[in-house]
């Protein structure tokens, strides 16, 4: 019986090959022993980039009020819900006659219409879906923002069938910085909040996941920057956008 040798060549690209393949394995098998068990994602600022859009939204809706301060009014209030910054840019007076509700619904109804056309998830975000829907893990989203804006982006995104849970602000009753949203969000997935990681980008909701006892949470640098938040020490982990994210075990 005749002994045919593999040539050398094939030996080394089949070992390749192999550990290759036992690398991919092994990693999948790591992502499905995470200690995590939910993720709960912020909207404005981690599903999409509109901290701008909000801004310009802002600049028409208070130009339609006379409104010429209202950017050193609000400042610092990203994360936070309508009815804290329409306190701080209207006079009681309005307040009473409009309504905080009905102001809100005005101004998210101006930012939908600039930003649909324009619209687009932050890079890398559906390919980490991905990954947390093949590695078992339960998706929310937890935001200070309306329900509309919450359904708009979701939508026009393409990314709702991702989420099992939406909390939005008019669904707590206290918004970020307050923990309410993100306890609740954790409890709709069945899940504690220690068993959950947060994406997010405010300081209003970083305090807000910190305070809910969330087991881990990421900051993406769209409204501060990335040595803002790594000097502060804001978040467990920092990330200039999604795409940074190649395996779930980065984020422990």
């Amino acid at each position: 019986m005749q002994n045919h040798k593999i040539p050398k060549g094939i030996l080394v690209k089949n070992s390749l090959f192999l550990r290759t393949n036992q690398n991919k394995r092994s990693k999948m098998q790591q992502d499905n022993q995470l200690p995590i068990r939910g993720a709960i994602f912020d909207m404005d600022g981690t599903l999409v980039d509109n901290s701008a859009v909000h801004t310009r939204a802002f600049a028409l809706f208070c130009a339609r009020y006379d409104i010429q301060d209202w950017q050193q009014r609000i400042d610092g209030f990203f994360g936070m819900g309508n009815e804290e910054i329409m306190r701080r840019l209207f006079p009681e007076e309005v307040i009473r006659r409009r309504g905080v509700e009905e102001l809100g619904r005005e101004k998210e109804a101006l930012y939908r219409e600039i930003y649909a056309p324009e619209i687009q998830p932050v890079t890398g975000l559906v390919q980490l879906l991905d990954l947390l829907q093949k590695a078992g893990i339960r998706c929310a989203v937890g935001s200070s923002g309306c329900r509309e804006n919450v359904e708009f982006v979701l939508e026009k995104c393409h990314i709702a069938p991702y989420f099992e849970v939406c909390i939005s602000g008019d669904m707590v009753t206290r918004c970020k910085p307050d923990p309410e949203i993100y306890l609740t969000a954790a409890e709709k997935l069945g899940l504690t909040p220690a068993e959950c990681i947060v994406f997010e980008d405010a300081r209003a909701g970083f305090e807000a996941a910190r305070r809910a006892g969330a087991g881990r949470l990421v900051a993406i640098a769209t409204t501060l920057s990335r040595s803002t938040l790594e000097e502060e020490h804001l978040a467990d982990c920092v990330v200039a956008d999604f795409a940074e994210i190649h395996s779930l075990q980065q984020l422990l």
